[in-house]
């Protein structure tokens, strides 16, 4: 369609993609960092070594442990048509990977992209407002940024947040009998992709999508719990592969236990999958054990979430427990 004719209230027809289904596949994105791990500063605590959700470096050089300041970035294309809601989206997905590793996040900064010869710029202005709305939640100054003229709309935060060396949530840290917690419903991937082809709202995706995952990271804390990630864009058995893989055990996953969002399974049923849904599912395979477990199943399980929950080594009050880390077996992930 041409951007003649395109209706600038339907973000997502800008956009190849959406949200964190556009993200590069998990495996080609493993090719291009692969080499690139620097080992050359002892104060780094959290790098690229596991593909966590945040980096962290200790505050003072030379400790051992002690504060630490925790960095991320994210950012992706319209993953709804309401402006407002997607800056809204975007900034609490960008602020999930502090929470994720444990840490409180203290400032953020946009990053936006913009198809300025398409689109005016008080859509533009929409995305900004509602991503200062979740900085005002998150109770963080959102000061500034970059934006660049770009053939796709993007948006979303650079965050720095703060912690301690020897409280973070890390992906590394799983072991063997320990429930595996969930602290969303997983489907948004499949319910945003019906949205973007059929123009269908699905206002309980949007408010899941824009809670935060403050009180779930201060809950795990509080509980003890060392190992953490978010379900984003690698979906649920993506994130769970990548911590198994980095902790050294087996994750069993009861389906029947996991949660889904109204809709979803109607909707996949009805044909709307991701493709990136189904290139996380391809790229777990050879490390997935799931006898008698339907492929349409595996593809919820795998689908691409954006501003997901939290995925726990531990129970928090509220959290859906659906499964456990066992000692490590032939398969890194385990489907029953």
């Amino acid at each position: 369609m041409s951007d003649a004719v395109r209706d600038p209230s339907r973000l997502t027809q800008y956009a190849a993609g959406g949200g964190c289904a556009c993200k590069i596949p998990p495996g080609e994105l493993e090719q291009m960092v692969r080499g690139l791990v620097d080992r050359s500063h002892p104060e780094l605590v959290v790098g690229l070594d596991d593909g966590d959700d945040a980096a962290a470096v200790l505050v003072q050089p030379g400790a051992s442990e002690g504060e630490v300041v925790i960095s991320t970035t994210d950012f992706f294309t319209p993953v709804v048509d309401d402006a407002y809601d997607w800056g809204r989206i975007a900034a609490a997905n960008a602020l999930s990977d502090i929470y994720a590793m444990g840490g409180r996040p203290v400032l953020a900064i946009n990053l936006l992209g913009w198809p300025r010869a398409v689109l005016p710029p008080e859509l533009a202005s929409e995305v900004l407002r509602g991503g200062l709305a979740i900085c005002d939640e998150a109770g963080i100054p959102l000061a500034g940024g970059h934006s660049i003229d770009s053939p796709e709309p993007l948006y979303g935060l650079a965050v720095t947040g703060m912690g301690r060396s020897d409280r973070l949530l890390r992906n590394d840290a799983a072991r063997a009998g320990v429930p595996i917690s969930l602290t969303k419903s997983l489907g948004v991937g499949i319910l945003n992709n019906r949205h973007k082809a059929t123009g269908e709202k699905f206002p309980h995706a949007v408010d899941s999508m824009t809670t935060l995952n403050r009180a779930s990271s201060e809950a795990a804390l509080t509980a003890g719990i060392a190992a953490a990630t978010d379900v984003t864009g690698f979906g649920l058995l993506g994130h769970l592969f990548k911590m198994a893989r980095a902790s050294g055990v087996t994750a069993v996953v009861d389906a029947a236990a996991v949660p889904y969002l109204d809709g979803a399974r109607q909707s996949i049923r009805d044909g709307f999958i991701p493709g990136g849904s189904r290139r996380n599912l391809d790229w777990v395979s050879p490390n997935l054990s799931a006898d008698g477990i339907s492929e349409e199943e595996l593809i919820l399980l795998a689908d691409a979430q954006t501003s997901g929950g939290l995925l726990l080594a531990g129970e928090i009050p509220g959290a859906t427990v659906i499964g456990e880390f066992v000692p490590r077996g032939e398969s890194a992930v385990v489907v029953r």
